[in-house]
């Protein structure tokens, strides 16, 4: 079988629409250059970070419970989380669709077989792919 018939193309389409959406999104705030590298940034850190091994976070969350003072912290910070995310419902609710789609498409990735590495490298190259669609999309649209 070939690795194009192996590939969840679903999940991949997800994948590139969500951060079509977000390109989209950005390209209409008119923000600077170097918020568009940073953007880019975060995205593949957040894609790296989604495709680490589960194990890996669990160890590293745990560092949060191991004194009370960093107990109290940590919900402190939840809580002010929490706020901004009724604040900003919106924003939220874009954040939550990327996330589970980029989740979808590393559980696909997983049951297909291939590595990590692989799974990182292609989902990083749709991601990027649909945010620069996005913003083309975006310019070609209020160019007209």
């Amino acid at each position: 079988m070939s690795i194009f018939q192996k590939l969840p193309w679903v999940a991949l389409s997800l994948v590139l629409l969500t951060y079509s959406s977000l390109g989209w999104l950005i390209y209409r705030a008119k923000v600077p250059n170097f918020v568009w590298l940073l953007t880019v940034i975060a995205v593949l850190l957040f894609e790296g970070s989604l495709t680490a091994l589960w194990s890996k976070l669990a160890t590293y969350w745990t560092i949060f419970f191991r004194s009370n003072r960093r107990s109290f912290f940590f919900t402190l910070f939840m809580a002010f989380s929490l706020f901004l995310i009724i604040a900003q419902f919106r924003l939220f609710l874009d954040m939550t669709v990327i996330i589970s789609a980029i989740m979808l498409g590393r559980l696909d990735f997983q049951v297909a077989g291939f590595s990590q590495k692989f799974a990182f490298w292609f989902m990083s190259l749709f991601s990027l792919t649909g945010l620069g669609l996005g913003a083309l999309v975006a310019s070609v649209m209020s160019s007209l």
